[in-house]
Order: structure tokens, then C-alpha cells, then sequence
């Protein structure tokens, strides 16, 4: 029997999508490994990544709902057309096929903008918020996230303007606004966050919005509240670990210099590809029959395209790679030129074989 990830989030099959996320928020909270030590924590912690991952998705969440976990992960139970590895569900069904990725701090981190449980949970007195707008964009900052109200700027209402997620802390370490640190002013360190950018995004580029809240010195020495938005331009093919750092954008204050707010590219995770340089990786799973006698296998793309690879005139060896040429990312300093897609296999064996097909499989191939 499949999953029910319905019963992994505790909503009803019905559900909106504000439920589910409701429902991801709090349990996300409760089971994140670094909070909770409890046994079976972690466990439940990467289910309940999953279940979001496939229900706040809508594609996903349809296939689903028709044909379960089973047929959501490329097999559609007692549906017609032949079984393909790699290539999702054939026959009558939908052509879809669907893996978690593994991560669930990497979704954790999507939704609340911050891979630490613990500062989901307040806004320090005094310090830095920023508020990410995960869909980019120049004009409409007032979108429909995946993050939720935690008590962030226009989070205290419901409807309210733009920027409805939590906040996250990004205080510098070098001491609070007023405070003396010798004759002369020093830095604050630099504040980093992850941010997670999207393979789509990164082959086309993109516009992140990031809204921060800092405290400004005033002419008599105090400090005031005051927010700005910082424009993140992201260029096709840019790699992950890259840093955009603006200058000075952190708290003021009497004895200090602000400290710079750094931001670091990081792959968001694909269902089917990962990212190499600007190459592409995805791995075709396929069954010993089809390495022997052949098969067609269908790799997808960044686009809506599907490639298909004809092996029916081979034999394929697990360390078979295939390269599907120009379909893969921009190089970052030469954007009209793209990387390939490496195709991979994964081989399946069977888990028993019976005596007579031993037989025939001796009798046949040769020593």
C-alpha cells in the first residue's frame, strides 16, 4: 500500500492549500531534527517534506489523487501499456514520474526562508528581518507564497500587503547599536542567507525581492526602524555558492559600521535533474530486460520537451552515459552557450530468479 500523505500532514483529502501548509508549518516545526531529539523524529521529519513537496504542488498532487504514491512514482496499479524505467507512467495514464529528492531541510528551508527551526519562532528586538519573495518579479510584490504568517511585516492580518512569510534573524555579531568597541569603528561581519533559485530559474535568470527592516542612525544618536527592498538581478547560469553582497545594509549605529548582507546562490532541488556545473545529470532507471534487449527512454528537460534516447540496438552497461547536447544550463560567462544533459542508468535487478529461467539465462548468454 502507498503513502497517505493526506494522513502524514493530518488534513483531509479536500484540504485548500492554505491548509497544507498550515498544517506543513506546524508539524515542520515540531519534527525538525535540530528541535527534536526524540527517536523517529528525523524520519518523520523527511515524510512530512515529502507530503507537502507532492501535495502543495498541483500537478502532482492531481496524479496522486488519481492513482496513489504508486502511480505518482511511475507506476499506475492494473493500468495498460508497458512498464518503463525512467520514463513514468505509460498506457492510459499520465505521462508524470515523481521522486522526492531526499531533503527535507532543503524544503524546510524554502518555505521558511531559514534552515534554523529556532528562529521561525521570533523577531529579535532591535535587528534585521528580510522577507523573501520567492517568485521574483519587478512589479507585483503582493504574491501567494509557500510561506506563512509568523508575525513578519503586513504578516499580521490576514489579506495583508506584500511580504506574508516569517522573518528571519540576520543580526551581525560585532555588538548592538551604541555599543563601544574602541577608538575607532569596526565592522559588523557580513550576514549571509541561502537562497534557494529554481534550475528554471537559473536558465533564464530571474528577479529575487528581499524586504529588509534595519535600524538607521538619527542626527541626535538614536536609532529608528526603517525598511527597504534590495533587488537580487540573477544571471542565467549562474553557479551555486555565488555571493551578492550589499554593502553596508545592516543595522547603524553610533560605534560601528554596518555590516554587509551577503546572499548565496543555492540549488533549489529538481525532481528529475541535478545540477553539474553547467551540465545536467539525470539517471534513467531501467530494468535488467530493457539494459539487455533494449528500450526507449524518455529524459526530461527544463522546458516542456522531452528527449527520447533509442538503446533498442544495444546493451546497456551500468556505467553508460549518455550526452543530449546544448539542453542543459548557460555558462555563467557565456550565456549564449549551454551545457548538455548527461543521462545516467540505474539498473534494476530482479530480487529472485526461478530455476527455469536460470536455465534459459545460462543456456543463452555466453560465458
Amino acid at each position: 500500500m502507498g503513502k497517505d500523505y493526506y494522513k502524514t500532514l493530518g488534513i483531509a483529502k479536500g484540504a485548500t492549500d492554505d491548509e497544507i501548509k498550515k498544517a506543513y508549518r506546524k508539524l515542520a516545526l515540531k519534527y525538525h531534527p535540530d528541535k527534536n531529539k526524540a527517536a523517529g523524529a528525523e524520519e518523520r521529519f523527511k515524510e512530512i517534506a515529502e507530503a507537502y513537496e507532492v501535495l502543495s504542488d498541483k500537478k502532482k498532487r492531481d496524479v496522486y489523487d488519481q492513482f496513489g504514491e504508486e502511480g505518482l512514482k511511475g507506476g499506475v496499479p492494473g493500468g495498460g501499456g508497458g512498464g518503463g524505467g525512467g520514463g513514468g507512467v505509460h498506457g492510459n495514464g499520465p505521462q508524470f514520474s515523481y521522486q522526492f529528492h531526499g531533503d527535507p531541510r532543503a524544503t524546510f528551508a524554502q518555505f521558511f526562508g531559514n534552515s534554523n527551526p529556532f528562529s521561525a519562532f521570533f523577531e529579535p528586538g532591535g535587528g534585521n528581518r528580510m522577507f523573501f519573495n520567492p517568485h521574483g518579479g519587478d512589479d507585483d510584490m503582493d504574491v501567494d507564497d509557500p510561506f506563512v504568517n509568523l508575525g513578519g511585516f503586513g504578516g499580521g492580518r490576514p489579506g495583508g500587503p506584500a511580504y506574508r512569510s516569517q522573518s528571519f534573524n540576520i543580526h551581525g555579531n560585532g555588538g548592538g547599536p551604541g555599543g563601544r568597541m574602541g577608538k575607532d569603528k569596526q565592522q559588523d561581519p557580513p550576514i549571509e542567507h541561502d537562497l534557494y533559485v529554481s534550475l528554471e530559474e537559473i536558465a533564464k535568470g530571474t528577479t529575487k525581492k528581499m524586504k529588509i527592516s534595519r535600524r538607521v542612525l538619527q542626527p541626535d544618536g538614536s536609532t529608528k526602524k526603517e525598511d527597504k527592498v534590495l533587488t537580487i538581478n540573477i544571471k542565467p547560469g549562474w553557479k551555486a555558492g555565488t555571493k551578492i553582497t550589499f554593502q553596508k545594509e545592516g543595522d547603524q549605529g553610533t560605534h560601528k559600521v554596518p555590516a554587509d548582507i551577503v546572499f548565496i546562490i543555492r540549488d533549489r532541488p529538481h525532481p528529475t535533474l541535478k545540477r553539474e556545473g553547467s551540465d545536467l545529470r539525470y539517471t534513467a532507471k531501467i530494468s535488467l530486460k530493457q539494459a539487455l534487449c533494449g528500450c526507449v527512454v524518455e529524459v526530461p528537460t527544463l522546458g516542456t520537451e522531452k528527449i527520447s534516447i533509442n538503446l533498442t540496438g544495444e546493451i546497456v552497461k551500468p556505467s553508460t552515459t549518455k550526452r543530449l547536447q546544448g539542453y542543459g544550463l548557460p555558462h555563467p560567462k557565456e550565456p549564449s552557450r549551454k551545457g548538455d544533459i548527461l543521462v545516467a542508468f540505474d539498473i534494476k535487478f530482479p530480487d529472485s530468479l526461478s530455476q527455469s529461467v536460470k536455465d534459459i539465462i545460462y543456456d543463452t548468454l555466453p560465458n
